[in-house]
């Protein structure tokens, strides 16, 4: 696989600012949850001399190809197939207090959006986005089969769009007549039926996260990080659903007190904070970066210290 088939350079995001963020780490195991082509990992393991790197990914193409890029550090690095959301909680289990940081950058890389083979742009000549080329679940199969109900409910809770109703409505009309086959045919009904231009790129967000259960994935890893010891949790997030999760969750984690907003005296203990957070405010791309990458404009960093387990 060429990198170069793809119409745009891959160019990792923030990547400066995860070096930083991992720079004081100089022992132990850092785990790339998604892996992709190996840049952020790339960096690391040059920047972080002594340090091991665990990278998943459940993308063939991209495993490949970092894992050619990285055959000098094959002494420092280890490449794990399959969704992070899994493999992260039998890493922790398995490695413990070695594991000294955790990184998740859980957008689609450029690489996917380009490839028209992968299905998950709007002129693609198929419709499937899976991240997982294993998977026998795709977009296909979710236009085609999925109830108006069901449809209704992705928009509603993946895309965040007023018209889910009307949408799903539509889908299912449309293809008693004919099936959806391509995403170039599918974006052209959404076209016929909707003029804003917003609705395409919220469409097919929501299908490619019930695709690829992205949501559920950062859940296991947020659930998973509780057991980390001594260790820093980064993730870079793309759009406001998964932010969201983070945000509020991280924010949990750094809380002594879980007593309920109407208890006027704490009852609870006062003593189930699981670490610092490290981000109130999430960390952006600058404008070079933005200027130099337009996709990255919309990632943000979030980072917590997790303390260290008895």
């Amino acid at each position: 696989m060429n990198l170069q088939t793809s119409n745009s350079p891959h160019i990792s995001v923030l990547l400066n600012e995860v070096l930083e963020i991992f720079k004081d780490i100089h022992e132990g195991i850092i785990i790339d949850c998604t892996l992709g082509f190996g840049g952020h990992t790339k960096a690391l393991l040059e920047q972080n001399k002594n340090i091991k790197i665990i990278g998943i990914d459940k993308d063939s193409d991209a495993r490949n190809y970092a894992c050619n890029l990285l055959q000098p550090y094959n002494d420092r690095f280890t490449c794990v197939a399959g969704g992070f959301g899994d493999k992260i909680t039998e890493l922790i289990a398995k490695y413990g207090k070695e594991i000294r940081g955790v990184l998740a950058d859980i957008g689609v890389s450029s690489y996917q959006l380009d490839m028209p083979n992968r299905g998950f742009g709007f002129d693609s000549d198929i419709l499937d986005m899976r991240m997982d080329s294993t998977n026998t679940f795709d977009a296909k199969y979710i236009l085609n089969h999925y109830s108006s109900y069901d449809l209704e409910k992705i928009f509603s809770t993946y895309g965040e769009l007023r018209e889910s109703k009307k949408l799903a409505q539509l889908i299912t009309q449309e293809r008693t007549k004919k099936p959806f086959y391509f995403a170039k045919d599918f974006s052209v009904f959404l076209k016929s039926y909707f003029k804003n231009p917003k609705i395409l790129p919220l469409v097919y967000q929501a299908i490619r996260i019930e695709v690829n259960q992205e949501l559920e994935e950062l859940k296991k890893l947020l659930n998973a990080s509780l057991n980390l010891s001594d260790a820093l949790l980064c993730v870079i997030t793309f759009h406001s659903l998964e932010d969201r999760i983070l945000k509020q969750t991280l924010k949990e984690y750094s809380q002594s007190c879980i007593c309920d907003n109407s208890v006027f005296k704490c009852i609870c203990g006062n003593n189930h904070q699981k670490g610092k957070l490290l981000t109130k405010k999430p960390i952006i791309p600058t404008p070079v970066e933005i200027k130099k990458n337009p996709r990255s404009r919309s990632a943000k960093m979030r980072c917590f210290h997790f303390q260290k387990l008895d």
